[in-house]
């Protein structure tokens, strides 16, 4: 264990952020670069000897969250590296991007601010491809079996990584132009620099795997064609359908979903363009839904010289503290202020949209909304509380419902869907179909980057025990949480 009084004589503390003024004018991430390492070794001792580590029930992946904080506060970053790759394939990904559910499970949570168990993660990877530890580790020998990975995003590429580290050979087929789905289009620079996605991309390159970008699966490429040429498939598309508004001025011009918004954005640090089609420039901008991809937009709208950036919720607002029916270790839906929502704008709760306001050539001007309560258990309006509020951009943030169902890949494999409208799997993540298998947000819905490695590599495990008849891939060490998987 870490120093046995850390968590006595050491206080939480975090990253350091950038001056907001510096960091809107830029893409740059939003924390002020090596402030971690001066003060992660104190921070990792905070790990209490707590004899059943919660954090593990908090974490999918099973990471061995106290080994590898003991190895950081004694500064021993290659084994604090081996420990932490040995659960996750992309620790700098879940350590920028994963809201850390071991944290909330964290025990010194109960009484005391938690370990600051994300960032002592981030730090052992950064440390560890800064000290070139990060290295291909290419197969010793080939199976002679294939296997197709559809979508590159978290998902797609663990199950990949895996399956070519036990000797498969792998292709990975991802419909965008680049690799990394979400990571790459959905995620802004701010919040995760696209390098540490394109240095991954390499050493899975230097591994075996291959990538087919500009590549959708049912429409370029039939999915029972693909079914042919591979000896087993891995479905890890997502759960791109978002969520609509469907309410009177939806097809106004300016309003759009957030994954129309934050790409172009995207591409714009990518070099294929000079300014965004879609820009907040100069404009009111109203972001509707509260979730972390409408921070995405709040902070994207900044950035891009917004007049001013409203945030609407229709749920109420969530307390500073927990409540009592979200009690430790679960997660608490606790009122958060991201480094988005420090740089300014206005966030309402418990509101509605009733409709949208165009001028006379069919560009938004206007949101009409009213504010709402629950009222026998639903959500309904309250009388004499419609308002509007100017709106020359409206992103719709509001989540996503299920896999996409246009390009023809579920019927073209004849999947069947669970209850949820998602791909349905068993146990070991195979589908109906035999050798095809679904992991992440295409089999369980919209859910966290750290279930979407977790399930990468499950479903790889499976397939390799459907390929071969048994696995050399370590086991999940977390079992399956079926009634959310089946």
């Amino acid at each position: 264990m870490a120093d046995p009084k850390g968590f006595l004589n050491t206080g939480r503390e975090g990253a350091k952020s950038r001056p907001v003024g510096d960091r809107v004018k830029d893409w740059n991430e939003v924390y002020v670069p090596g402030s971690l390492l001066p003060i992660i070794s104190k921070q990792a001792s905070r790990c209490m000897d707590c004899g059943i580590p919660f954090c593990h029930n908090g974490c999918p992946l099973g990471n061995l969250i106290p080994e590898w904080n003991d190895f950081a506060y004694r500064e021993d970053w290659g084994a604090a590296y081996e420990r932490l790759h040995a659960t996750n394939n992309f620790p700098e990904f879940t350590g920028r991007l994963c809201p850390a559910p071991c944290e909330a499970a964290c025990v010194l949570g109960i009484n005391q601010p938690a370990v600051t168990i994300k960032n002592v993660e981030v730090s052992i990877i950064d440390k560890a491809w800064e000290s070139g530890n990060v290295t291909a580790q290419p197969p010793e020998r080939l199976s002679g079996k294939t296997v197709a990975v559809i979508g590159s995003g978290p998902a797609g590429l663990a199950a990949a990584q895996q399956l070519t580290r036990a000797g498969h050979t792998v292709a990975v087929f991802e419909r965008a132009d680049r690799v990394g789905g979400l990571l790459r289009y959905g995620i802004p620079e701010f919040k995760m620099e696209k390098r540490h996605i394109n240095r991954r991309i390499e050493q899975m390159r230097a591994e075996g795997t291959r990538f087919r970008t500009g590549v959708e699966i049912g429409r370029d490429l039939k999915a029972t064609d693909l079914r042919k040429r591979y000896d087993a498939v891995v479905i890890a598309a997502g759960a791109t359908t978002a969520r609509d508004l469907p309410v009177p001025g939806r097809e106004l011009r300016g309003v759009h979903q957030a994954m129309e918004y934050l790409p172009l954005a995207n591409k714009v640090q990518e070099g294929d363009f000079v300014a965004p089609p879609i820009t907040a420039e100069g404009k009111h901008v109203v972001v509707i839904g509260g979730g972390d991809t409408g921070a995405d937009c709040v902070g994207t709208a900044h950035r891009q010289g917004a007049l001013s950036v409203t945030q609407l919720e229709i749920m109420p607002r969530p307390g500073d503290e927990r409540a009592p029916h979200q009690p430790w270790p679960t997660f608490p839906m606790l009122y958060k202020v991201t480094s988005a929502h420090e740089e300014g704008g206005e966030r309402v709760y418990s509101v509605s949209t009733t409709h949208f306001e165009g001028d006379e050539d069919g560009n938004v001007q206007w949101l009409h909304l009213t504010e709402v309560e629950f009222v026998d258990g639903k959500l309904t309006q309250k009388p004499g509380t419609e308002r509007r509020i100017p709106a020359q951009l409206v992103t719709l943030a509001m989540g996503f419902t299920g896999t996409d169902r246009e390009n023809g890949l579920v019927e073209q494999f004849g999947l069947d869907l669970d209850e949820r409208g998602n791909i349905a799997r068993d146990g070991e993540y195979q589908t109906n179909v035999p050798g095809v298998f679904v992991a992440g947000d295409a089999g369980r819905g919209q859910s966290l980057i750290v279930w979407a490695i977790a399930e990468g590599r499950s479903a790889a495990r499976g397939v390799d025990r459907y390929l071969t008849g048994a696995s050399e891939l370590p086991a999940p060490i977390r079992p399956t949480d079926r009634a959310l998987t089946v």
